[in-house]
């Protein structure tokens, strides 16, 4: 997946309007594969669908030993933990990190561990500090980190905590993240063909 930019997404409290106003912002030709946590625990959801309704890219809950396309959006499903291989997705029933079971911080460090420089992570509104550890292992690995401005978000713990223990390359409201990514996304791939 060397012509694929691999943009993880991490959200909780308020999270589902944001996802669903984010992913309203790409368009089909984006080079990159999605991959979103939102805590759910171990509800019902009906998050790959909502996000279907206002987003041209597909969006599905993962399932485990998964190839990845871009252009696509890949949900963590119910109580499972999404995690990534350099081709595959992979769930796991680990842990709870963070009181949460999905949490974003395996997301991330997966991602980082896998893709390296590839990864762009994105940390939106919620409680608590899910996705500050993850976020620091993608910068400390090349990655680039998009955190949404916690005055624009519902509830700013995340992106505050993520600010403070992992900083980030790019801090802004929510409607300006679609263009930002896109724009990063392209910059990723283009740099990845362009090493040797």
């Amino acid at each position: 997946m060397s012509d694929v930019a691999i943009v993880v997404v991490g959200a909780s409290l308020g999270g589902v309007g944001a996802l669903q106003e984010l992913t309203a912002g790409f368009n089909i030709s984006i080079p990159a594969a999605f991959f979103v946590v939102q805590h759910i625990g171990r509800h019902r959801s009906l998050l790959p669908a909502l996000l279907n309704q206002c987003s041209v890219l597909p969006a599905v809950h993962a399932y485990d030993g998964q190839p990845f396309r871009p252009g696509h959006i890949y949900v963590a499903p119910p109580d499972h933990h999404l995690c990534l291989t350099p081709h595959l997705i992979r769930l796991s029933r680990g842990p709870r990190e963070n009181f949460t079971r999905p949490a974003i911080d395996p997301l991330f460090r997966s991602a980082a561990r896998c893709h390296g420089p590839k990864v762009i992570g994105v940390l939106l509104t919620g409680r608590l500090s899910d996705g500050a550890a993850g976020l620091y292992e993608i910068r400390a690995r090349g990655g680039l980190a998009v955190v949404q401005s916690p005055m624009d978000a519902a509830c700013p713990d995340m992106p505050v905590n993520a600010l403070r223990h992992a900083g980030a390359d790019h801090v802004l409201p929510l409607a300006a993240m679609p263009g930002l990514i896109a724009r990063l996304a392209q910059g990723v791939v283009f740099a990845n063909e362009a090493s040797p």
